[in-house]
């Protein structure tokens, strides 16, 4: 007799919304100053443990392809094989191993980003989740951010060009931001 797996009583399930989410980066240019960038079509799933957070558990997964730094031919030298390669890889995910309340409203969740191929482990630092609120049509929300800085050396992004005064015209830090709106679902 098979058994099923079957979730916690105190668990909620949440589905991010992409219409009300968002996921930048920033970047240091020229070592002068930051590129910010963006990408859209965004999707997840957040399993909320509120009474052990050590039991939550989020995945997520970006569509690379849909990078957007507010410059057509700069994006398209992202999107190229000397950066994020979207033809080989289209998509980066997260899926995080551990989740860890830190503060009334503070977490730390550690997990796997996959980008570019490689899998390595990143921790986000959360704020949130928000308090549940009802939208005008009588779904249930909630909000959070996350952000976390990451070497693109670590994930193969190596590209880089020497500038002439010294230094180089990408920097290796880069700075990953996740505004995020879920729906219980």
């Amino acid at each position: 007799m098979a058994t099923a797996t079957a979730t916690p009583a105190s668990t909620t399930t949440w589905k991010l919304d992409p219409a009300h989410s968002a996921a930048e980066f920033k970047v240091k240019h020229m070592m002068i100053s930051n590129v910010k960038g963006s990408f859209s079509n965004l999707s997840g799933v957040l399993i909320e443990d509120p009474v052990d957070p050590r039991q939550s558990s989020i995945e997520a997964s970006i569509d690379v392809s849909t990078l957007s730094t507010g410059d057509a031919q700069r994006d398209g030298h992202l999107k190229s094989t000397d950066f994020f390669d979207v033809e080989k890889f289209p998509t980066m995910t997260f899926k995080s191993t551990l989740v860890k309340k830190i503060g009334q409203h503070e977490h730390a969740v550690t997990g796997d980003l996959t980008l570019h191929g490689v899998i390595r482990p990143v921790t986000f630092a959360v704020e949130g989740p928000s308090a549940p609120g009802k939208d005008p049509w009588g779904n249930t929300r909630i909000g959070l951010l996350a952000t976390t800085k990451i070497n693109r050396k670590d994930f193969g992004l190596a590209w880089n060009a020497a500038l002439e005064t010294g230094g180089v015209l990408v920097g290796e830090d880069v700075s990953i931001t996740l505004d995020v709106q879920f729906v219980k679902g």
